[in-house]
């Protein structure tokens, strides 16, 4: 019974897991390549990763893309956490 519950709470966290591995993709490999250009604190990758992790994959991407929706030059940006 344990093993099929631990097999139940890993597929459940595939798709957060999934999300997180593609957005650490892009900030070890495409970020140091077009540099520190968000206006927010934490930056909007790292909050996306930590939205995803607080929230799940399906709220904590809505969280994410909204927050990268904001992101753009006419926005003060500052600090914002999830």
């Amino acid at each position: 019974m344990s093993r099929l519950l631990n097999l139940l709470i890993r597929i459940t966290k595939l798709p957060a897991v999934t999300l997180i591995f593609i957005v650490r993709i892009y900030q070890w490999f495409i970020s140091p390549l077009i540099g520190r250009n968000c206006r927010f604190h934490p930056s909007c990758s790292q909050y996306f990763v930590q939205a995803v992790e607080k929230y799940g994959a399906v709220s904590g991407t809505l969280r994410g893309l909204r927050r990268i929706a904001r992101c753009h030059p006419w926005n003060p940006g500052g600090y914002d956490p999830p």
